[in-house]
């Protein structure tokens, strides 16, 4: 029997995915559940697991991109699996490589045809419409594009390919490579545009004195580590903490436009950005205003290992109310992090330095961390902005009162 394979729908939402990587070839043997290949949605990357054994034929490239449903290979599930496994059956392409060749032996004669008329004709390096709105795009000059089209005319793929002149050589590898983006990285460069242009972001900053939080994991986290499995004691707990605290006392950073409406929420989904192999992902801890030191550290850790093993689901990262991302871990000191459509406000944080500040009329050094709070000024105005990240800054200075209800043992469990 063929079974066909259809590409399963990863999320309500999506409707098309990219084939990634094939990890298997044409003509293996696949036994039930083995992963056959890695999908790209605009969202995660998937694996995608046979659904039956048999001698699996591949119906799209690597770099397709394919609607839901659609078939992209068959299995022949009454295929005998080969005694040495899956070499025979992938040997067997290979040796009929000599025939592919053929027309290969070809390609000069097509192209003799473009090559007589290109240096005579008047269409030479002229480029049709499409082709010349792509140049004026790329800031390009049609004389520095050689067209492979009738004539010598510049076609909308000699547009797509070329590239603007890097001035002349004066020695040295100079070499380029050209590679699409994954559907992930694309859509994550679509709602970053977006979220530009179709919100009126503004950032607001404030700097926080991290001395009462090393203090506390100084002399708690040996303690924390070893009562709670090896979690360490992070400063994701302390700022997520501080900013559920904050998402209550300022609402409106916790909700998001909807048309000529605002949706508040009662719940704190806070999205936390980390960085996978596949590029930026934003798993989400729901419900974190619940949570417990260990219970947030615990999440976080779990999210975080997902992404970077390539596990993440969809639903890992579907929703989320406010965003928490942090460039302090590849060093950054400041910067204004980019609004996660459709929620309305992101916190960065960034490194910690020892700086001068002054104390009681003392010069004191301290470890202090700047915090930038981007926000839509469409539904969130500057007192609730400049009040919620003073009120994260409060919580963070003064965390055993603020956060742990005057006892950082009984917060911590210990």
């Amino acid at each position: 029997m063929i079974l066909e394979m259809k590409v399963p729908s990863p999320g309500e939402s999506i409707k098309e995915v990219e084939i990634a990587t094939w990890l298997v070839k044409d003509g293996d043997y696949v036994e039930k559940d083995q992963a056959i290949a890695e999908v790209d949605s605009d969202k995660a990357t998937l694996e995608l697991p046979a659904e039956m054994s048999g001698v699996i034929t591949l119906k799209a490239e690597e770099g397709d991109t394919v609607a839901v449903g659609a078939v992209v290979c068959l299995i022949d599930t009454d295929a005998a699996k080969p005694a040495g496994g899956a070499a025979p059956a992938a040997e067997a392409p290979k040796a009929e490589a000599p025939k592919a060749e053929a027309p290969k032996a070809e390609a000069p004669k097509a192209d003799a045809p473009k090559a007589a008329p290109a240096a005579t004709s008047y269409a030479a390096g002229t480029p049709s419409p499409a082709a010349r709105k792509i140049l004026d795009e790329k800031n390009i000059a049609p004389a520095t594009v050689s067209g492979t089209g009738k004539g010598g005319r510049i076609t909308k793929d000699d547009a797509v390919n070329a590239v603007p002149s890097m001035g002349t050589p004066t020695g040295g590898s100079r070499g380029t490579e050209r590679t699409k983006l994954s559907m992930l990285r694309r859509k994550v460069a679509e709602r970053l545009v977006s979220a530009k242009n179709e919100t009126a972001m503004l950032t607001t900053f404030n700097e926080v004195n991290m001395t009462p939080i090393n203090q506390i994991r100084n002399e708690y986290k040996d303690a924390f580590k070893a009562k709670h499995g090896g979690l360490g004691l992070g400063f994701m707990s302390f700022f997520t903490k501080a900013v559920t605290r904050a998402l209550q006392l300022y609402p409106d950073v916790n909700s998001m436009m909807d048309g000529d409406y605002k949706i508040a929420y009662d719940f704190a989904d806070i999205s936390i950005a980390v960085s996978g192999p596949k590029g930026l992902m934003v798993p989400v801890v729901r419900n974190a205003e619940l949570l417990t030191f260990r219970g947030i550290e615990a999440e976080i850790k779990r999210l975080a290992l997902r992404a970077r093993d390539g596990q993440i689901t969809v639903d890992d990262m579907t929703g989320g109310t406010f965003t928490i991302t942090n460039g302090g871990v590849f060093g950054s000191m400041l910067s204004t992090p980019i609004i996660n459509p459709p929620q309305s406000g992101i916190l960065g944080m960034h490194n910690i330095i020892e700086r001068p500040i002054a104390v009681n009329g003392k010069v004191e050094i301290h470890p202090m961390m700047y915090v930038a709070l981007s926000y839509d000024h469409r539904i969130i105005d500057g007192r609730e902005s400049v009040g919620f990240l003073v009120a994260v800054k409060e919580a963070l200075e003064n965390p055993v009162e603020l956060l742990m209800n005057g006892d950082a043992k009984r917060a911590l469990e210990l």
